[in-house]
Order: C-alpha cells, then structure tokens, then sequence
C-alpha cells in the first residue's frame, strides 16, 4: 500500500497527489511511466509522474477526474493509502542538449511536461513553452512553466486565455529558431504539432497513451504503428518520433472503450460507488 503524502487541485477536475514510493522515486525519469490500481478490484491505469523527490521518497501524479477510477482516485486524500503503485515503467525520454526545444503540452499532462522541460532546461537547452487547455480555467503550471522557460504561451480552445489554436507556431518554425520538439498531451493536439514541424524536418518527440493492461509488454493491448511496424508503447516507448507515428489508427483504438467507460461513471456516481 502507498500513502499519499499531499493532495493538490491544480485546477476544477484536475488533481496532484504526491504519494510515498521511495524505490520508484530513486529510478524514474521524465518520459517514464507508473501503473496505478487505486484498489484489489480497480483497473490497472497508467500515469506519467509529475515529478519526484529522492530525499523524501515520494514521486507526483496528476490527473484528471474524468473515468470511474481517476474519480476514485481523486476522492482520495493525505494519509489515504493506494493499493498498488508500479514502476518506473517505459523508457525515459531523450533528455540531451539541443539547443532551443519547443515544449508543447495540453491539459493535465503538462505536469509530466514541466517535469521533462525542467530537465532539458538543467540539460543546458532553452525553453520555448506552449500549453494549453479547453478554458483559461484549467490551464495549469502557468507560472511554474514561465520560471523555467525563455518565452511562454497559452493556447485555450475556447479563446479565453492566450491563442485559439497552435496556428501562431507557424511564425516560430519559419524562422528557424526551434532545434527540437516535445508534446505531451492528447493524440489530436500531437498529431497537430507532429503535421506543424513535419515540412521543417525538426525532430519531435511525442508520449504516447494508448490503452495498456500490464504495462509490460505482455498484454499487447499498447500496440501502436510506428514507421509502418507494430511496437508496443509500454516497452519501446512511450516516446516516439511523432513524424512516424500512425496516428489516426490511434485514435480508433483509444476510442474502443468510450460507451463502457460512459456507463462505469454512470453507475459509479448515480449508485454510490457501485461496480
């Protein structure tokens, strides 16, 4: 069991727990992955750390309460225990010094994006930081991405904050100003990067978040299309060359499970907790 240390709302829906792992705490690496059971009877989800702390044994994990379990997840709080916490899973990202990186990041996940930019940063590179959401609202780590990069911006679907789309990166590619790029965050928003920097031939590396099991490379439920060959996200990634990535395939097998996750949280909230 692994308790967790602090609870935070990083913004409506969206929480940050820090929770007690000290062995995964000495090994995990940005670009790395955790599988979370929050219960004996609960699913098996994967979670890219938000951060980590060797001296007090802890690693972070944000998320977002949008299914069954990351609602019961999120209903959890400081001295509450979680039934299993594996890791530190995948491969860690490529962390060298490029130069000038452009880090894009949406929703919930540019908490493991602040946690790889802080290291490409100490890596020697400059930062060029974009992250986004659907509303100014649950924009997160706004300032902690400003500490650590050159220039910020902020993109939210509806307008309230910053850019409307990622159409303004245009400007930055054309002017030859970025060496490397990195998104994390939902498949439409790393496909759209990964189409933006295909015609510059910048090289941009995207975590992937396809539907997994074990996690290790047994179930084969991650399989993704990658150069026109099959991988498997928990063992040959989860980063990879966005340019090479079959993304649309993607996409569907995301999509396979999305009315039985509906009716999980249905049941879930409208019959107390039952499963």
């Amino acid at each position: 069991m692994y308790e967790i240390a602090s609870k935070k709302e990083l913004a409506p829906d969206i929480k940050l727990l820090e929770v007690y792992a000290e062995q995964i705490a000495k090994k995990v690496k940005p670009g790395h992955f955790v599988i979370v059971r929050v219960d004996e009877k609960g699913e098996r989800i994967p979670i890219n750390p938000a951060s980590c702390d060797v001296n007090e044994g802890t690693i972070s994990i944000a998320f977002h309460e949008v299914g069954k379990t990351t609602m019961k997840l999120g209903s959890l709080n400081r001295g509450d225990r979680i039934a299993n916490l594996v890791g530190p899973l995948g491969n860690a990202a490529e962390l060298g010094k490029y130069g000038r990186v452009l880090c894009v990041g949406g929703g919930v996940m540019a908490a493991p994006l602040h946690f790889q930019a802080t290291s490409l940063r100490d890596a020697g590179n400059e930062l060029i930081t974009v992250i986004g959401a659907r509303t100014k609202e649950q924009v997160i780590l706004k300032e902690e991405m400003r500490r650590i990069s050159s220039e910020l911006f902020i993109v939210t679907d509806d307008g309230s904050e910053g850019y409307s789309n990622l159409d303004f990166l245009e400007g930055l590619l054309r002017k030859g100003r970025i060496d490397r790029v990195v998104a994390i965050g939902p498949l439409v928003l790393m496909r759209e990067v990964a189409e933006l920097t295909r015609p510059y031939r910048i090289k941009t590396m995207v975590n992937l978040n396809p539907i997994m099991v074990d996690g290790t490379g047994m179930c084969g439920a991650c399989r993704v299309t990658v150069g026109g060959e099959m991988r498997f996200a928990c063992t040959d990634g989860p980063e990879f060359d966005g340019h090479l990535v079959d993304f649309e395939e993607l996409m569907v097998r995301r999509r396979m499970y999305v009315s039985r996750e509906k009716i999980a949280v249905l049941f879930y909230k409208g019959l107390g907790g039952c499963t």
